[in-house]
């Protein structure tokens, strides 16, 4: 049963220096997280998700350059 769980989470480890741990922890108390972990993971995935949607909106702006580009004959 061990072995079942553990393929469910999967998990690693990140280092970050203990006096940013510490303010973190001290940051984080009276908040709705738990741990220093669970708001690592959220910034984490915040600032995931805010470099791919600038990355799709670059892509986006690219193409769009792209396009008026051919219209005018240049590609």
């Amino acid at each position: 049963m061990a072995s079942a769980e553990k393929e469910k989470r999967k998990y690693t480890t990140i280092t970050i220096p203990t006096p940013l741990f510490e303010s973190i922890k001290r940051s984080i108390e009276d908040t709705g997280f738990s741990s220093v972990s669970d708001y690592a993971t959220y910034i984490l995935r915040e600032t995931t998700a805010e470099l791919n949607s600038k990355r799709i909106g670059k892509n986006s702006e690219e193409s769009a350059i792209a396009k008026k580009l051919r219209a005018l004959g240049y590609m």
